[in-house]
């Protein structure tokens, strides 16, 4: 890793088969240790069932309401603020319960890749 500064420039929003909207922050070769994506998941949607095969995940809680399901257990309401730890290979899926867009950055270790997605639904 050198130091740097990625400055945001106007990247594209894309909607994602695990049913939410992510814009890459920094996901490239300038850093081999994390990936950074920003998601957003409009008023009443809800993330796809999966996990990420050999990456772990942390949700950090930018905007509205969320309710986020990891592995078995119970429920837990999310909002600004929040961190969520994700293990690799832990089922998990994050619902907006909020009336506005439910916002988080998704922090990968190592970073993300779309052959470690497990689709579980």
């Amino acid at each position: 890793m050198k130091a740097e500064v990625l400055k945001g420039v106007a990247k594209e929003e894309f909607q994602t088969r695990e049913r939410c909207a992510i814009l890459e922050v920094a996901n490239d070769s300038g850093d081999e240790l994390v990936s950074i994506a920003r998601a957003r998941i409009g008023a009443g949607g809800v993330t796809a069932l999966h996990s990420l095969r050999g990456v772990a995940e942390r949700y950090l809680m930018v905007s509205g309401k969320g309710r986020v399901e990891l592995g078995g257990q119970t429920p837990v309401e999310v909002g600004e603020g929040d961190v969520v730890r994700v293990p690799p290979g832990v089922p998990q899926r994050i619902a907006n319960i909020g009336t506005s867009d439910l916002v988080f950055y998704c922090i990968c270790t190592p970073p993300f890749r779309q052959d470690c997605y497990q689709d579980l639904e």
